[in-house]
């Protein structure tokens, strides 16, 4: 393979994000080998850093938000990785809440990219940035690192790092080419974040059988969602409580998910951090993340952002949604629901829209996204009409939210979803 051994003059971080997208021949390459070289030779040290790391199919944004929201309420200076990002690529490198500036990202990629020419190797978009996030947290010196996993656990560049604390938020069948075709599978991929003694939090009720003995190898403390940890939700009152072994806490309710919010929870409490139950409720009603079920207004209608893009993710927003749906219809009878959809071709796309069937959608505008995964406009529309009335295919998804606003009512509901780049495209435009 070709390796890039002389960095063209890069003036900006747009120019530095457009370059590091040239030099790696596939966008995902899974594998350490390349990595770890370049890892050693940038000498990234987490010295006496806690450090989360959150793998799963679904809820890793929601889980890893609300973790680091939590630490930073304790004290703790705390940094927070996450991908994709929606609007702008600083949102990725986070520390104590707030995006790093362009100038330290350029700086750090700079530091990268002589490490990696220095071992004479090509790394992916992905491993360069990660890497220099993980650089700038340690040089920062972070008390707690909150870390996502991009893909499967094992083999992503995250892994580099050795956690204190795993989470795993759920497993659903996502990414098949690439971590196998059953929850087994994908099991086996995720366990890898897994090291000696380190408590694990697992966030459903049902595990995959390839865990337990991965679990039983490394020593691992397993907390499992609705045999160690649960909640409640009181519809009523609108309130929650959660539990554990040790205690029972009435929270406020969260912007996010309670699920995933109840998984952040047991993580915080199962560190060796200095967690209060005061610090967990001053947190939980200031987490807010983009793009999950994410509530705006825009032009005098109701807007729902989701980044679901899979089954398991579009079961996880229906059952928010239909809920929040009806209180909606309760105070605004005639409102409609609007649909905004379009997803990447790699993505199960007839599983999504026979969940999304559940809901009364009036109207479906779709066009293709803008990125070398997409569905074509051609293909989603033909799996729309299998399924839909009232389909208005576009050029753009620019051109599709225009023609949503002009078509929909002033208190009508206009719900986006399918993919990141969907609701980053739409946003840009309502912005």
């Amino acid at each position: 393979m070709h390796t890039q051994t002389n960095t063209p003059p890069l003036n900006n971080l747009n120019d530095w994000l457009t370059y590091m997208h040239s030099i790696h021949v596939s966008a995902i390459d899974m594998g350490l080998s390349r990595v770890i070289p370049v890892f050693e030779k940038l000498n990234i040290q987490k010295k006496q850093a806690f450090v989360f790391t959150v793998a799963g199919t679904n809820g890793k944004g929601s889980t890893t938000a609300t973790i680091a929201k939590i630490c930073q309420q304790a004290g703790y200076k705390t940094a927070l990785y996450q991908s994709p990002h929606l609007i702008h690529f600083n949102e990725r490198i986070q520390i104590n809440g707030e995006p790093v500036s362009d100038e330290r990202l350029i700086q750090a990629f700079q530091q990268v990219e002589n490490a990696r020419i220095a071992c004479n190797l090509t790394l992916s978009f992905f491993e360069m940035t990660t890497l220099a996030g993980l650089l700038i947290f340690a040089e920062a010196n972070c008390d707690v690192w909150v870390l996502e996993i991009g893909l499967g656990g094992r083999l992503d560049v995250v892994n580099v790092i050795d956690p204190d604390l795993a989470v795993i938020t759920n497993i659903g069948i996502d990414h098949v080419d690439w971590l196998g075709d059953t929850r087994e599978k994908i099991g086996i991929e995720k366990a890898g974040i897994l090291r000696t003694a380190i408590p694990l939090i697992y966030g459903e009720i049902d595990m995959p059988n390839t865990i337990l003995p991965i679990v039983e190898q490394h020593q691992n403390h397993i907390l499992q969602y609705g045999i160690d940890f649960s909640y409640i939700f009181d519809n009523q009152q609108n309130t929650w409580q959660y539990s554990n072994s040790a205690v029972t806490l009435s929270l406020p309710l969260p912007n996010l998910s309670i699920h995933n919010t109840a998984v952040a929870i047991t993580a915080c409490l199962a560190s060796r951090l200095n967690i209060s139950q005061q610090h967990l409720q001053q947190a939980i009603p200031k987490v807010h993340l983009a793009g999950r079920f994410d509530k705006r207004q825009f032009a005098e209608r109701a807007w729902l952002f989701d980044v679901a893009h899979n089954e398991h993710g579009i079961n996880f927003l229906l059952q928010q949604f239909l809920p929040y749906w009806q209180q909606y219809q309760q105070n605004y009878p005639n409102a409609k629901l609007h649909l905004i959809f379009s997803m990447l071709a790699d993505k199960d796309i007839q599983k999504v829209l026979e969940k999304l069937q559940k809901l009364p959608i009036s109207q479906v505008y779709t066009a293709k996204i803008n990125h070398y995964r997409a569905c074509e406009l051609v293909d989603l529309t033909h799996y729309l009409t299998e399924k839909f009335n009232n389909i208005c295919s576009e050029t753009s998804l620019e051109k599709a939210t225009k023609v949503a606003l002009k078509t929909s009512y002033p208190q009508d509901m206009i719900l986006v979803c399918g993919s990141f780049f969907t609701i980053a495209e739409v946003l840009n435009c309502l912005n």
